[in-house]
């Protein structure tokens, strides 16, 4: 079981910018594929990006390509959101998440996924 704790989530501008880190601890040595999910209040749980194993492939959701970006450290057992060009909309509480070790690809999938982190706020101001 992997234990994953998001960080860097807060208050910004609209057209500001965040980066959120997720770490990973525990027994088992790596993660498989990453994700980044995002619940508003009153709204379901909707994938944000996803990046595989090895960090070569990624994919984001239609209303944050060209403005996030996701990527990894695997020596140091970490993933990353930076946000760009944040919107009001963007606004909602961000969860990282990972897949088995061997769940190498990208999912978009909030099923496909064994860990999850207890979630970061991210609060865009107009």
């Amino acid at each position: 079981q992997v234990q994953l704790v998001e960080s860097g989530g807060g208050l910004v501008q609209a057209g500001g910018s965040l980066r959120l880190s997720c770490a990973a601890s525990g027994r088992t040595f790596s993660t498989g594929a990453m994700g980044w999910f995002r619940q508003a209040p009153g709204k379901e749980r909707e994938f944000v990006a996803t990046i595989s194993r090895s960090g070569g492939s990624t994919d984001y959701a239609n209303s944050v390509k060209g403005r996030f970006t996701i990527s990894r450290d695997n020596a140091k057992r970490a993933a990353y959101l930076q946000m760009n060009s944040l919107k009001p909309e963007d606004t909602a509480v961000y969860y990282c998440a990972a897949r088995a070790p061997y769940n190498i690809n990208t999912s978009y999938y909030s099923s496909n996924y064994d860990s999850w982190g207890q979630g970061t706020q991210v609060t865009v101001s107009s």
